[in-house]
């Protein structure tokens, strides 16, 4: 298994993030707001959901790295830190899914 995180990549998107170098596609990203930002997180996940149904496991293991970078740029985009999702994940985690789902109120 790899060394590399999801706290790993937080930190390097952070890192592009201050950079100021206009190559940054993280930078350029952010610079272009939080509707850009989340639009390409969307884009990703319809293309790794494409790729799942279409059983092609090269390119969801792709799209699922597109995902979860813009996810984490879209957190950053927000000033959610990565540590406030594993608490969420860690705070279901709890009961069963059925259970937690069970919990939320009525929508």
């Amino acid at each position: 298994m790899s060394g590399f995180t999801l706290d790993a990549l937080e930190t390097i998107i952070a890192v592009r993030a201050g950079s100021g170098d206009p190559g940054s596609y993280t930078r350029k990203l952010l610079d272009a707001g939080m509707a850009k930002c989340a639009k390409k997180l969307g884009e990703e996940g319809v293309e790794a959901a494409l790729a799942a149904v279409s059983g092609d496991r090269i390119e969801l293991v792709k799209e699922s790295a597109d995902v979860l970078f813009h996810l984490l740029v879209v957190l950053r985009a927000a000033d959610v830190p990565l540590a406030e999702v594993y608490a969420e994940l860690e705070r279901r985690t709890v009961r069963t899914g059925l259970e937690e789902k069970a919990s939320r109120p009525a929508e």
